[in-house]
């Protein structure tokens, strides 16, 4: 199973948004995230307009088009970001009802919703203590050396 970048790519794009305002340059576009990303501009602009949407960015038209932080850095969370881009549930039960004539059928949807509830509610609690401002600090700090 493949795994979902749409938090990543999301995330990115917000720490490449706080670094250019925090460098003096309000307004990145499309095609300068897409660049740091390593992805086509489609994608970017797909994951911006889910940020906008939730109103984590803004957007300008016309003379000095792009993209800016709709908030400090320190205000957006990646439980926002999380939850403007995959708002889906980290794990997901059978497609299918399970045979209920079978023991482990009857009881095992309730069983794994309990704990994928846990572990949910443990992944929102980190995501909503982690800023966009967080991220870009610790980024900067893991830079490799001789570059």
């Amino acid at each position: 199973m493949a795994a979902n970048s749409r938090l990543t790519i999301a995330t990115h794009a917000l720490v490449w948004l706080a670094l250019a305002q925090r460098r003096g340059q309000e307004v990145l576009t499309s095609e300068q995230v897409a660049a740091s990303v390593n992805t086509n501009p489609v994608i970017i602009r797909r994951s911006l307009g889910d940020l906008r949407r939730a109103g984590l960015v803004d957007v300008r038209r016309g003379a000095g088009a792009g993209w800016s932080l709709a908030r400090e850095p320190e205000e957006i969370t990646l439980l926002e970001v999380h939850d403007a881009v995959d708002a889906q549930p980290p794990f997901g039960l059978h497609h299918t009802e399970p045979n209920l004539e079978c023991p482990v059928g009857r009881g095992i949807r309730p069983a794994l919703s309990r704990a994928y509830g846990r572990v949910e509610q443990a992944i929102r609690r980190e995501l909503a203590d982690t800023s966009i401002a967080d991220v870009l600090r610790e980024t900067l700090t893991n830079q490799p050396t001789g570059r």
